[in-house]
């Protein structure tokens, strides 16, 4: 059972590859960020990620956003 949970909270990006902590991402697609009207754009480099108890969300820190948020879905194993 154990096993089992492990397996499921997996965390990958958009092509499939598994994340860890601190890896660096490219987002491939452009991002409204809410609250800081700012709008990151595709290609974007975000360093040392870390992951979250949720499989679907990574945390990251941008030079300009603390405390960002991103969906995997939206990012690619640099």
């Amino acid at each position: 059972m154990a096993a089992a949970k492990a397996a499921a909270s997996v965390t990958r990006d958009a092509s499939g590859n598994v994340l860890a902590d601190g890896d660096a991402v490219v987002l491939i697609k452009d991002l409204k960020v809410k609250g800081a009207n700012q709008t990151l754009k595709q290609g974007t480099v975000i360093r040392s990620i870390r992951l979250t108890d949720d499989p679907e969300e990574i945390d990251c820190r941008h030079e300009t956003i603390k405390g960002l948020v991103l969906r995997t879905e939206f990012v690619r194993k640099r």
